[in-house]
């Protein structure tokens, strides 16, 4: 899996997702298990992340911030 790069557009802490908009344009969708324990995001962070493909479509997995 390759390491893609974007920016968080949205994130709601509280119900624990939210959407990464990719430097190529595309979005993909975020949740809580797909951060480090006690990691939050907000919107305009920096990240990188794996995508893998969920029943939903494009979904992040192990996300840093960049």
């Amino acid at each position: 899996m390759n390491n893609m790069k974007g920016n968080v557009k949205w994130y709601n802490a509280r119900k624990g997702y939210g959407f990464i908009q990719c430097d190529d344009g595309k979005e993909v969708f975020v949740h809580l298990t797909a951060l480090p324990i006690e990691a939050s995001l907000n919107e305009g962070d920096a990240v990188e992340f794996e995508v893998e493909t969920s029943d939903r479509g494009p979904q992040a997995k192990n996300v840093k911030k960049a």
